[in-house]
């Protein structure tokens, strides 16, 4: 029998690493002492460009912004990739999750390490017309993650099509590059219109976008064949049990990224988008990983196709959403019950901020234990002086990744029974 692969012991051995040594010398605290003074100046004299930017706004722009704001969103991105999943286009759907799972880490960690300040408001004014836009802003600014995501997302996207279509006229590649770089424009200048931006945001955006999405291109074909075949090549098969082992690795990867996330100087909403977004990626993985000879290999029927008709992908859709939505909601009240009831059987005090009312503190509580990043889950196995844990983000994260587990695995299931 063959053992482990010995790149997956020593990536989860680094991080862990890495966890107990940046806690152990205070790297955060250490980055941030050198790059948030700089930053924060540079937003305080970027400010006469904002409000320059601003001086054109009406009700026209406002609305044609925040719109476009959402199309980026966490929400819209939420309700894309399934459709990708199921209109047969497995293989992109998969690697735009992972790729945007890690857009989020990348840009969070950063943003919750360096902590600048967004522009201040007033002078600037500041426009969240959304639910969705009024929590981003209380994220930390730099670097600005709409910009990040975009570039990411959509170069990634345009190699794709340029790459499905099999077409090598420089012309249509040209065309494809000038409608990215103006929608990437467009996105960058409403976030500065919106005020959610100073410029070194945008400009911090654009070349972390730029370093993720060369940086990813160069190694998602070895991704993708991993998470497909549990294989680190071909002819190197593994003789261990391969789901077992693969679903652990994955598990105990996403769990340690919970551990290696920086605390930041106030609680932002920025670790919970990571939790739900890093339970994403590991139900996607290991519902492909597990089903993918059924429903996601690259012969898989494709909408527009004879086998895929449109009103057949519209009924994937009908069946589709309120069943994703129904495990969301169930997984959460599994969670909910579970979690703490394990908590109590292995003699661990814990806490909810919001998911369970029993559990809730006194507001005098939460301001003095409040930060629940990775910070606090460090300091539960190094010299811990916490009385008691949050639950939420063990909920939340099985919350999500059961929610993307039934896009890949129950949902077309379903679908396979219902001739759809």
């Amino acid at each position: 029998m063959e053992s482990i692969p010995r790149w997956e012991v020593l990536s989860l051995c680094g991080i862990g690493t890495w966890v107990i040594l940046s806690s152990m010398f205070n790297v955060t605290q250490k980055i941030r002492s050198l790059t948030q003074p700089w930053v924060s100046s540079y937003v305080v004299s970027t400010t006469p460009i904002t409000l320059k930017i601003q001086k054109y706004h009406n009700k026209y722009l406002d609305a044609f912004f925040s719109a476009l704001s959402c199309v980026v969103s966490v929400p819209f991105y939420t309700a894309f990739l399934p459709l990708l999943f199921w209109s047969g286009h497995c293989k992109l759907a998969r690697q735009m999750t992972l790729l945007m799972a890690l857009c989020d880490y990348i840009g969070n960690c950063i943003k919750d390490v360096v902590c600048a300040p967004r522009p201040s408001a007033p002078p600037v004014r500041r426009i969240t017309a959304t639910e969705d836009e009024k929590e981003n802003a209380l994220e930390y600014g730099l670097p600005s993650s709409h910009t990040l995501n975009t570039v990411c997302l959509s170069g990634f996207l345009l190699q794709y099509i340029l790459s499905y279509i099999q077409n090598d006229d420089a012309i249509t590649g040209l065309v494809g590059l000038v409608i990215v770089c103006l929608f990437v424009f467009f996105i960058a200048l409403g976030r500065i219109y919106l005020g959610m931006h100073s410029l070194i945001d945008i400009i911090a955006g654009l070349a972390f976008g730029l370093a993720i999405l060369a940086s990813w291109l160069s190694v998602h074909k070895y991704i993708d064949y991993f998470i497909v075949s549990g294989q680190n090549g071909p002819g190197n098969a593994l003789e261990v049990p391969e789901a077992e082992r693969f679903a652990s690795f994955w598990a105990v990867l996403c769990f340690l990224l919970l551990f290696a996330y920086p605390t930041p100087q106030l609680p932002t909403p920025s670790f919970e988008f990571h939790t739900a977004f890093n339970g994403v990626a590991l139900g996607i993985v290991i519902g492909v990983h597990q089903t993918y000879h059924q429903f996601h290999h690259e012969s898989v029927p494709r909408v527009f196709t004879p086998q895929l008709t449109l009103p057949a992908f519209l009924g994937r859709l009908i069946v589709g959403y309120p069943t994703i939505l129904l495990v969301r909601f169930c997984s959460k009240a599994l969670a909910k019950w579970m979690l703490p009831m394990l908590a109590n059987a292995l003699g661990i005090p814990v806490r909810s901020s919001s998911y369970v009312p029993s559990l809730s503190v006194s507001a005098s509580a939460k301001k003095s234990d409040q930060i629940k990043q990775a910070g606090y889950i460090q300091k539960l196995f190094f010299f811990s002086q916490q009385d008691s844990f949050e639950v939420d983000t063990g909920i939340r994260l099985f919350q999500y990744a059961s929610l993307a587990w039934s896009v890949v695995d129950l949902v077309p299931s379903l679908f396979f029974h219902l001739g759809l």
